[in-house]
């Protein structure tokens, strides 16, 4: 996939800027305002991420634009240390670094679609899609 454009992620205020490119698509797609904020809030999470646990990597977006439906298509990228367990990591309440844990369960909820892989010692990619309704 061609990605219309991304944000690196390599220090804490790179969160906003993802988080601001991320709405700024969601308001040019037609997502309404509960849905900007929920992409906003997803975004957010999967920046904080890589933030906290690859140290660096990139949020990159493409907009869908198909026949019978609009979306946003959200990708963060890492070559972080993987994740090991990601049933784990998918859990409510699970969380390695004291937050509340609603992390990735939460960027699942967020969104109409969540797809991540990951691999120990080579980074993870997690494909998140909002279509607009």
């Amino acid at each position: 996939m061609d990605f219309q454009s991304c944000v690196k992620i390599q220090k804490e205020w790179d969160i906003v800027g993802a988080r601001q490119m991320g709405r700024e698509y969601a308001k040019e797609i037609g997502f309404g305002t509960v849905d900007q904020a929920r992409i906003a809030t997803a975004i957010s999470e999967l920046a904080r991420n890589i933030y906290l646990y690859a140290g660096k990597g990139k949020v990159c977006f493409e907009t869908i634009d198909e026949i019978n439906h609009k979306g946003l298509c959200v990708v963060a990228l890492d070559d972080g240390p993987g994740i090991q367990d990601i049933s784990q990591v998918m859990e409510d309440g699970f969380s390695t670094s004291g937050g509340l844990g609603a992390g990735l369960p939460g960027v699942r909820r967020l969104m109409d679609q969540f797809d991540i892989i990951s691999q120990p010692g080579k980074g993870t990619e997690i494909r998140t899609v909002k279509w607009v309704r």
